[in-house]
């Protein structure tokens, strides 16, 4: 079945919507595995949760939400404008994209992103957490502690970690976009022709493609938090030594760590991306057949 194009400021304006609802409810769980990823003490998720609610209350589970929000609004809109782009690219004489091209597609929209959207502001996120968990923090929110890391360390600064994120990115939407292209593709051909799936449908598949997602990139998630942590300029002198430390020093078990919260987000976050860019593009007719 030829794939049905997006336009492009539609597919924008829909997937930074999604984007920026989904970050805003599953932030709690993304503070959760940021927090517990750090270096240091180990935590279980409802340990730091208990521990940030005594000492910050429930505004403390949203420490560097605002950071998330905007880029992940950011990020949602160039990923999905992004893997049309790549798919209509990739696309064989007949239209049609099969799981290897839509994996290719997938992987080139999870790099472009992490260029234009996600290395900076996941940087910018991953420091408000960990200095928020300080005795006496630094940063006063988002505009604060953006300008702070750029007078201290410079653009370079909100661009810590950019490798790992664009691995991670690139796995991430890889995996992502070619489970879910092919599960709604093989639903759809059990369909009646021109049937609508229920958001109930999307989300499942979307949910299903989140599970599959955090267990095959969960190792460039852990490096890509310690690469922009406050510490990571005095512990790591690169990406491959700060893996190899982790290796070494923690286990290869350290490298998924975090993957009960991150699970519960990305699960949740594939539903709700999904079915909320679905709806919207259906709602302002955005798609061309």
């Amino acid at each position: 079945m030829p794939f049905q194009k997006e336009k492009p400021l539609h597919s924008l304006i829909a997937g930074a919507t999604a984007g920026a609802i989904e970050a805003f409810v599953t932030y709690p769980t993304e503070f959760v595995k940021t927090r517990s990823q750090f270096s240091g003490k180990k935590q279980g998720p409802i340990a730091i949760v208990k521990e940030t609610l005594k000492t910050r209350g429930i505004t403390g589970l949203y420490s560097g939400c605002s950071a998330l929000v905007v880029g992940n609004a950011l990020k949602a809109g160039v990923r999905f404008v992004s893997y049309d782009h790549y798919k209509q690219m990739l696309a064989d004489s007949e239209g049609k994209v099969g799981p290897g091209r839509s994996l290719l597609a997938g992987l080139g929209a999870g790099m472009t992103e992490a260029i234009f959207a996600v290395t900076p502001s996941e940087t910018i996120k991953t420091k408000l957490i960990d200095d928020a968990k300080r005795p006496d923090p630094q940063y006063r929110g988002l505009l604060h502690g953006t300008g702070a890391i750029i007078r201290q360390e410079g653009l370079s600064g909100i661009y810590r970690g950019l490798f790992p994120v664009m691995m991670r990115q690139g796995a991430n939407s890889a995996v992502r976009f070619t489970t879910y292209t092919t599960l709604k593709q093989f639903v759809q051909g059990t369909a009646r022709p021109g049937q609508t799936l229920p958001s109930t449908i999307t989300f499942t598949l979307g949910g299903i493609a989140g599970l599959v997602t955090v267990y095959t990139t969960m190792p460039l998630d852990v490096i890509k938090t310690r690469m922009q942590s406050l510490e990571a300029r005095a512990q790591y002198r690169n990406t491959f030594h700060c893996a190899y430390r982790i290796f070494t020093e923690e286990g290869v078990l350290r490298f998924w760590t975090g993957t009960t919260p991150r699970l519960a987000r990305l699960v949740l976050s594939g539903g709700i991306v999904f079915t909320v860019y679905e709806n919207i593009i259906k709602a302002i007719g955005g798609r061309e057949p």
